[in-house]
């Protein structure tokens, strides 16, 4: 029973000590600044645990009312009590409050004047027997091998599964994963060539990582690589970046090599990663295909000279030039690894923008990518051919740079490459005058 408005107005002014005021857009502020007036949200139209406007109001039995996506993530979090008042709470006591949501609809329309937008109406959350009929349509439809409903179930549970984290939650508890990767592996099986049900089917699996042990068999099965692979290569945009995301999460979450190697395996896999980054498409496309390269390339020298006579040397370095720090961790790391093979040692080396590009990376971007710098660089110089590398390396400032970075402090194996990397550079300088003569003292490192 729904108790009074009153008390959970009462309980929620306990939490809220100042009501916050309603966020809104850049135009939205403007107007607002221009009118000189602030809009203050009621107490009881304020989620006690987001502190936030309620969009979508439920009350517990405790009379207590939440905002639906906050006290849905406090429970999914192992919390199994009210917030409010500690007494025990379980999801499905939880019940739409409709009066308090017209309520907080009115005063939005009320307050439009001054830029505030009017919560829309939510929609029916799924419940267990609606994510069953999802889930089972997806894989009825795969079984009978009619693509174009299997594409549809696909999208439909995507779409669902987008629209909250409970159903979300909800349709993955359903076993959505395992059945849109058993979808996609039988229509891979079945040699389907509609790329746009292919694409709907990763573009669902995507959103209900992680995979759990047989969906990841299902994925890695040959046909279904291969079926990966054609997508990454000729594919629509959103699938290309739909099937390197898939892949990016397979690669991730294998315990084995076995894995790894089955992917390194299939024909025109190496060709379509470094495709995507040298072509970008999207952002998480070019990160996904990032990953995938570096745990190809550190699970085995196989495949870093793969990469390397792809030309995958030349594409990441000029990957760095302007990369964000994300793509910047991942394409120092990949580029590490790929300079483990001789043949990228070579390209790098005639590379001319590798060495700066390498130098210009330590202490931009984050610990991770100093580390993946220092050892690319140190790879570079420490063969006994490469004295240009490391005149090149001189020439931009990487002694200074290594001198801070054992200053400031570095730990492993990032400090016992940087050390030998100045022996290295400070026997090609001839002196130590630069030890000397720069003064490091109270430096803190710039992170």
């Amino acid at each position: 029973m729904v108790l009074p408005m009153s008390r959970a107005a009462r309980a929620a002014s306990r939490l809220v000590p100042e009501i916050p005021m309603l966020r809104r857009s850049s135009k939205q502020q403007a107007s607002a600044a221009a009118a000189e007036e602030e809009v203050a949200v009621p107490a009881h139209f304020v989620c006690p645990i987001s502190l936030d406007l309620m969009r979508d109001p439920v009350t517990a039995p405790t009379g207590i009312t939440y905002d639906r996506e906050s006290v849905e993530g406090w429970l999914a979090r192992g919390n199994a009590r009210c917030p409010v008042t500690g007494r025990p709470l379980r999801l499905a006591d939880l019940v739409p409050n409709h009066a308090t949501r017209r309520m907080i609809q009115d005063w939005c329309v009320a307050n439009r004047s001054s830029g505030v937008e009017r919560v829309p109406t939510p929609k029916v959350p799924l419940g267990d027997a609606d994510a069953a009929d999802a889930v089972a349509s997806v894989s009825a439809a795969a079984r009978r091998g009619d693509v174009a409903a299997c594409g549809a179930a696909a999208a439909r549970a995507r779409a669902l599964g987008k629209e909250s984290d409970r159903n979300r939650r909800c349709l993955a508890a359903a076993g959505a994963a395992r059945a849109l990767a058993t979808a996609f592996a039988r229509l891979a099986a079945e040699r389907v060539e509609s790329a746009c049900a292919l694409g709907d089917v990763l573009a669902a699996l995507t959103v209900f990582f992680p995979l759990d042990d047989e969906a990841r068999r299902c994925i890695a099965s040959p046909a279904s690589l291969k079926s990966l692979v054609s997508v990454m290569s000729h594919g629509e945009l959103p699938a290309r970046a739909s099937a390197a995301v898939v892949l990016r999460e397979l690669a991730s979450s294998s315990a084995d090599g076995h894995t790894l190697e089955a992917v390194l395996r299939t024909p025109g896999m190496c060709y379509a990663l470094v495709g995507l980054v040298r072509n970008p498409i999207s952002t998480p496309a070019t990160k996904a295909a990032l990953v995938t390269a570096y745990y190809l390339v550190a699970a085995s020298d196989r495949a870093a000279a793969r990469f390397a006579e792809l030309g995958a040397v030349g594409v990441l370095v000029e990957a760095l030039v302007d990369a964000d720090k994300g793509t910047s961790e991942k394409a120092l790391a990949a580029l590490d690894g790929v300079l483990c093979a001789d043949a990228g040692l070579a390209a790098a080396r005639a590379h001319a923008l590798a060495v700066p590009v390498l130098v210009k990376k330590m202490f931009r971007v984050s610990d991770m990518a100093t580390d993946f710098a220092v050892s690319a660089l140190w790879r570079l110089c420490r063969a006994g051919d490469a004295a240009a590398c490391r005149a090149e390396a001189l020439r931009v400032g990487a002694f200074q740079k290594l001198l801070l970075l054992l200053q400031v402090g570095c730990g492993g194996v990032t400090k016992e490459r940087a050390s030998e990397l100045l022996k290295m550079l400070n026997g090609s300088r001839g002196s130590v005058e630069c030890i000397e003569t720069v003064d490091f003292k109270g430096l803190k490192r710039p992170f």
